[in-house]
């Protein structure tokens, strides 16, 4: 990015988050909606690279049905977006309690957690995870994440501060540093979430995702090898006006050699729920190996992608 962009999503976030949550939510609320809208008559590098990514998750929609699933995806990107910007001002106890209401599968977390070696919650970038993790806040006190360095700077420092307001403990992604950290709660049994549907190391492990190759990292199944932690995928998606969380059964893995099939099958868990709800999965990037060959331009790395 150059300095004057990187200037410009700075005062950008920045206006978000002060000045979304001091507007009427219906009014903000339509007003992220035509600007979704816009975007997608506007059909950008991301609209076009998120209708590639919807034509898989949905193959026998034709034209019009997957016209209505590209915009039915950036309005609930959008959602997301009012909601974070919202977010910090709202009675987090009230948000709880809602995101409660859509939750099961919390016997998968307790069991995890009655076995006293933590529990490693695996997600895709789908309805809002900061939901979730507020929720999971209320629920355990805490958890670990880690949040990829953004430029510049200032921005990385807000999406840092917008969390840790919520009561996640935030760790940089530096490495082994991170991971040592992570390990560390982990025995502490404590609970260590990863969005994990997208490589951005270029070391993650190979699966197939909707019928084709692409890599998805291997964190998750590595940490839980490790530690003999709980891998537990979620999923996430949004309701009318709430917001539905699914902690899967455990996905069982206890030494390295399984980490491949272990993120199989956490892949094959994050496809049902798409499926489920393809327009509440924000991909807007490349994300299958065949399109990181092509020559069209689909969408460089976005800060919202690797914020969340």
């Amino acid at each position: 990015m150059s300095r004057l962009s990187q200037r410009a999503s700075d005062v950008g976030y920045a206006a978000g988050w002060r000045l979304v949550r001091r507007l009427p939510a219906s009014f903000a609320g339509a007003v992220f909606g035509l600007g979704a809208d816009f975007a997608v008559r506007r059909n950008g590098a991301g609209v076009r690279q998120l209708r590639r990514n919807l034509r898989r998750v949905v193959p026998q929609a034709g034209p019009e049905e997957l016209d209505e699933l590209v915009r039915g995806a950036m309005r609930s990107y959008a959602r997301y977006w009012h909601e974070s910007f919202r977010l910090p001002g709202m009675d987090h106890a009230a948000v709880q309690r809602k995101a409660d209401d859509g939750l099961t599968g919390v016997e998968n977390l307790e069991a995890a957690l009655a076995e006293g070696n933590g529990a490693v919650v695996a997600l895709p970038h789908s309805g809002n995870w900061d939901v979730a993790g507020l929720w999971l806040v209320g629920f355990t006190g805490s958890f670990t994440t880690v949040v990829e360095r953004l430029k510049p700077e200032s921005v990385y420092r807000r999406f840092v501060e917008y969390r840790e307001s919520l009561g996640f403990e935030i760790v940089p992604a530096d490495g082994a540093s991170a991971y040592r950290v992570l390990l560390q709660r982990l025995r502490e049994n404590k609970i260590v979430c990863l969005v994990a549907d997208r490589d951005i190391t270029g070391s993650g492990v190979p699966v197939t995702f909707f019928g084709e190759g692409t890599r998805m990292a291997a964190g998750p199944a590595r940490l839980a090898a490790t530690t003999g932690a709980a891998l537990l995928p979620l999923g996430l998606w949004f309701t009318g006006d709430g917001w539905g969380i699914r902690i899967h059964p455990r996905i069982r893995v206890t030494q390295r050699s399984e980490v491949p099939a272990a993120t199989q099958a956490m892949a094959d868990i994050f496809a049902g729920d798409i499926a489920a709800h393809p327009t509440d999965w924000h991909m807007l990037q490349k994300l299958w190996t065949t399109d990181f060959g092509d020559a069209e331009d689909a969408g460089a790395e976005s800060e919202e992608a690797a914020a969340g």
